[in-house]
């Protein structure tokens, strides 16, 4: 997208009236959106962005340019920009760009850009068909998202790296609304990973459809949630919303750095029970928050977290590395090329233990069971959260009773570690669009079938389900 002579001339201008490190992020990004509601194709739309964003880091401070004018005149003028933005001692440095070999080679069969709009429009379709024949009379709305990028990046740094890279991915969403006279409720599931159209082969739409149907219409006849302090099991499938808002974040190093989160000053410290492991490993090969390299260059790895319950390391982009000494260990994330990186999670899980997820739920003799999580909020300085519960069951005598509505989860992230009873041998994903300083970039977390001895279970009945985990 842009010739490495004119790479070399625009990080020499930026680093013209000083600077300790310069880099210039290119990206070209080709976007399709398919939505339909109400049985008809409401929109389709197809865009290509470009553009560049140049940074200069001098000491704690960064100056920040971005253009959509790829032109040399356009680089160099906003080259400019930052090297007045970024004045000090001007370094001596020879620069020869080389390039950066991956350490992960990611496989796409079918990329999008290459697929006719009329097959993407057709899954979409037949998304809404499946969904409305689970159940004709009592589902009343149906939304099908479907959306992928095709995004090509050039990167290049004032300490000699060159990386040109490509992130292709591609998701499905449906959402579901069921009535029976008064009485609405919501289902919904979402597919999507780091890949090409196959991945509607691996999860076909008609599939992926009637999950969130029949979710909806089950939801009908859900009872009440009871309300109080009891045992929780995590399903696999639930996915792990919870590790990546309660804990993740938390772990971002600039949070650290602020002292804005609750693990700052913990590294070496247990902060979890011993069978808790937590990992972030963007190198994983088709998950939604998969990648090559970060946005600023750094080849992808998996970084150990938290380590049989105790914390050792954190999520760390090129600056806060550098106020520690270190190296990045590949979080440099963005938006776009019109935002700066800052560490942001990829790929998010607890690791999986050794337990069969049937003999965990066996273990609970009263209790809540968590199969889909829903939407909520986190204090990253304290760690408390609640979540809403999108597909609960209780547990009663050790099997799994009636399905319950209304629930909500309440706790706080470090201490619910803290508290994990058993974990299973399985491992569930769920995808999503995390944002952070008003950028947007996909993510991925997950978590095996877990045991978690209490958490406060907010509900609309007036009845209380405490219990107790028998294997402690």
């Amino acid at each position: 997208m842009v010739d490495e002579r004119l790479l070399k001339e625009v990080l020499d201008l930026a680093l013209s009236s000083g600077g300790d490190f310069a880099d210039i992020f290119v990206e070209h990004k080709q976007a399709t959106g398919i939505g339909l509601e109400g049985g008809k194709i409401e929109r389709v739309h197809s865009g290509i962005d470009m553009g560049a964003g140049i940074r200069v880091i001098n000491g704690d401070s960064t100056a920040y340019a971005y253009t959509n004018d790829l032109s040399r005149e356009g680089l160099l003028e906003a080259a400019r920009m930052v090297s007045h933005a970024a004045r000090g001692e001007k370094k001596e440095y020879h620069l020869d760009l080389r390039r950066v070999q991956p350490v992960v080679e990611f496989s796409i069969m079918e990329p999008p850009d290459t697929i006719e709009p009329e097959r993407k429009v057709e899954a979409v379709q037949s998304a809404d068909r499946a969904a409305r024949a689970v159940d004709g009379d009592r589902i009343k709305q149906v939304m099908v998202g479907y959306g992928d990028v095709v995004q090509r990046v050039v990167i290049a740094n004032s300490d000699g790296e060159y990386v040109e890279d490509e992130r292709i991915r591609t998701r499905l969403m449906v959402q579901v609304v069921a009535a029976e006279g008064p009485n609405l409720q919501t289902g919904y599931e979402a597919m999507g990973g780091l890949t090409g159209f196959e991945l509607l082969e691996q999860y076909r739409p008609e599939a992926v459809a009637e999950v969130a149907a029949r979710r909806a219409v089950a939801m009908l006849k859900a009872r009440e949630a009871p309300t109080g302090r009891m045992p929780v099991v995590m399903a696999g499938e639930a996915g792990g919303t919870m590790v990546h808002e309660a804990c993740g974040h938390g772990l971002e190093a600039d949070l650290v750095q602020k002292k804005l989160s609750v693990y700052a000053g913990k590294k070496g410290q247990k902060v979890a029970a011993d069978i808790v492991t937590v990992i972030d490993d963007a190198s994983m090969a088709g998950h939604y928050g998969s990648y090559r390299f970060d946005d600023e260059g750094v080849p992808a790895r998996k970084v150990t977290l938290i380590e049989n319950g105790e914390l050792t390391d954190y999520m760390y982009d090129r600056l806060t590395a550098s106020r520690e000494g270190r190296k990045s260990n590949g979080h440099g994330r963005r938006e776009s090329y019109q935002h700066k990186p800052i560490p942001r999670m990829g790929n998010t899980y607890i690791a999986p233990g050794k337990m069969d997820p049937e003999k965990i739920i066996r273990e609970v003799k009263n209790g809540l069971l968590v199969k889909k999580m829903g939407g909520g909020q986190v204090n990253t300085t304290t760690g408390d959260f609640v979540f809403d519960v999108a597909e609960g069951y209780l547990i009663q005598d050790g099997e799994v009773g009636p399905m319950v509505r209304g629930a909500t989860l309440t706790g706080n992230g470090p201490e619910v570690l803290r508290i994990v009873e058993m974990i299973g041998r399985d491992l569930g994903f769920t995808i999503g669009t995390c944002g952070k300083d008003g950028q947007g970039v996909p993510v991925s977390d997950a978590q095996p079938t877990m045991a978690i001895r209490e958490l406060v279970v907010g509900g609309t009945s007036h009845s209380r389900a405490d219990g107790k985990i028998r294997r402690l």
